[in-house]
């Protein structure tokens, strides 16, 4: 083992998107409202800030108003406002539009902006930095580091450069420790770290499980005759069953870019289902398809949001740090929007941490910062939503039915809260027991495979690494996934990272293409045994998005 350096800050943050972001600005803020001297750094896996960022996105102006009141003034790049809602549901030949007085507030987006999220992201870098916030991108925070009493002090670093047999390479460097007085992490959904510590601290023991969804997402450029810069189309429906919970959406953006994608339920029950395939298909209807006549693909990604919502929300404390953005899980599913509430769950994190440090506190619970989020505008708006998704447990009529009764009728005042029991890994049903799926070959105008997409992500790996996706039993994807569930890997994955392979024996194995990972999680979370770890590869590998 190298010896480690060192190094020491009041706060250090993991991850750097819009909520850990969002925390360094609030802080620094503070400390020059105050005249105090806060030292803060941001760690960001991505090779640079916004690299790994995927979002819809259509943004909620308010916390980022809240943080940064000047926002206009200094270059923010929400520059596309939402000019029209469109909400269809679709049959496999037809849509539906829903007139805009019917729809429930959640689905208005007059007020908000269409944005490419790895670009606020940067943006928001820009003014962090100018307010002395140190940011490291390329640095994947792998391991927390705890104090004897078994309080966090802080992260360490991954050593880079170690072969595939764990022998070091002439490039080794070993890992960095940056200790603080308080740890901050804001990794994104399921992230590596807060997984840790929620089992760790068993944050998780008073909450629902949390659920998840898989969105993939493609950026368009199309013919300019077709663009219409502000418009917000969502659909619900087809290509999905009933009893699959997701929907898509379209967002015009200026410079003739549509961004398009479909989010589909990690809890989803039948094992042939492939979220890629579906959205693929998803661009045929005929409702959808004149939008891409004329255009070219230009960009491709996927990732894991939270859908849990308040419901799932675990403790948000420990001791020596806390839990931000969709780390703790505050994305409102029901508005499809999460970086509003990243921002200002990062915001309320940093006054907790702020007033501590000032009173000379340090590893302890930043109880403030749970009892701000209670008495917050974001607490009532997930509290307004908080049975969204589990009334889709139900149906998609039965859901589509008490989400009008609860937003429209009720107008979020619900006297009844629906719990879920069951984790999306544990929904998946034998595969002898559901239909298979038969999806179209890609034709490479309007539908596409998974490794020419893959490309289009700029995912980058050292192949002679220790593999990043990590198997507890090397026995189980075989003897049991295989087996009883038709090796969901192969289909789940929307990066063909897993694929089963005979042997030369004519015996099936699992082959892990962890180059192609574009680190969206969903193995990590729809696993049916659990088996699968994603762990952080090297900093600064994985895809480089480019405004996504």
């Amino acid at each position: 083992m190298s010896q480690r350096e060192s190094m020491e800050y009041d706060v250090v943050i993991v991850g750097g998107g819009p909520g850990g972001l969002a925390t360094a600005i609030r802080l620094k803020q503070l400390a020059g409202e105050r005249n105090a001297e806060i030292s803060v750094c941001v760690l960001e896996k991505g090779a640079e800030l916004g690299a790994h960022i995927l979002s819809g996105a259509v943004m909620d102006p308010g916390a980022l108003t809240e943080l940064l009141p000047d926002w206009k003034e200094t270059g923010a790049p929400l520059d596309t406002p939402v000019t029209e809602d469109r909400f269809l549901f679709l049959s496999q030949t037809g849509a539906r539009s829903t007139p805009n007085w019917m729809l429930p507030a959640c689905f208005h987006n007059r007020g908000n902006y269409i944005v490419r999220l790895g670009d606020v992201v940067r943006w928001l870098g820009e003014q962090a930095e100018a307010l002395g916030v140190d940011i490291f991108p390329g640095f994947a925070a792998c391991e927390v580091l705890y104090t004897d009493d078994g309080k966090v002090r802080g992260v360490a670093t991954g050593d880079v450069g170690v072969a595939r047999d764990g022998s070091h390479t002439p490039g080794y460097q070993p890992g960095m420790e940056l200790l603080a007085r308080y740890t901050i992490f804001a990794e994104g959904a399921r992230g590596q770290l807060g997984r840790q510590l929620i089992e760790r601290y068993g944050l998780d023991k008073d909450a629902d499980p949390q659920s998840y969804g898989i969105g993939i997402k493609e950026l368009w450029e199309i013919d300019p005759a077709r663009s219409q810069p502000g418009l917000v189309v969502h659909t619900a429906g087809w290509p999905l069953d009933t009893d699959t919970y997701g929907g898509s959406f379209l967002y015009h953006l200026k410079d003739n870019l549509v961004a398009v994608g479909l989010v589909i339920g990690l809890d989803y029950a039948n094992p042939w289902l492939s979220p890629f395939e579906e959205f693929q298909r998803y661009k045929t209807h005929p409702a959808i398809r004149p939008f891409f006549e004329g255009g070219r693909r230009i960009a491709y990604g996927a990732r894991a949001l939270t859908a849990g919502g308040l419901l799932s929300l675990p403790k948000l404390v420990f001791p020596g740090g806390a839990l931000v953005g969709c780390e703790a899980g505050f994305m409102n599913v029901s508005r499809i929007k999460g970086s509003h509430a990243a921002i200002k769950s990062g915001m309320m994190a940093a006054e907790a941490a702020f007033d501590a440090l000032t009173a000379d506190r340090s590893h302890d619970d930043l109880a403030a910062y749970p009892a701000a989020f209670q008495q917050s505008w974001l607490h009532s708006e997930l509290h307004k939503a908080r049975n969204f998704k589990q009334w889709f447990k139900k149906g998609r009529t039965i859901a589509t039915l008490m989400t009008g009764v609860e937003q429209l009728l009720l107008r979020g005042n619900i006297p009844w809260t629906l719990h879920r029991t069951k984790p999306d890994h544990a929904c998946l049903r034998p595969a002898a027991e559901c239909p298979p799926i038969e999806y179209p070959k890609p034709d490479g105008v309007l539908t596409f495979d998974r490794l020419s997409s893959v490309f289009l992500s700029n995912t980058n790996h050292e192949e002679n690494q220790p593999i990043h996706l990590t198997l507890k039993n090397p026995a189980v994807p075989v003897d049991i996934n295989l087996a009883r569930y038709a090796g969901p890997e192969a289909r789940y994955c929307p990066a063909g990272v897993y694929e089963f392979v005979a042997g030369e024996d004519g015996a099936e194995r699992l082959q892990i293409n962890a180059q192609n990972c574009v680190h969206c999680k969903t193995c990590d979370i729809k696993d049916p045994t659990q088996n699968i770890v994603w762990v952080a590869p090297q900093g600064g590998e994985g895809p480089v998005y480019s405004g996504m």
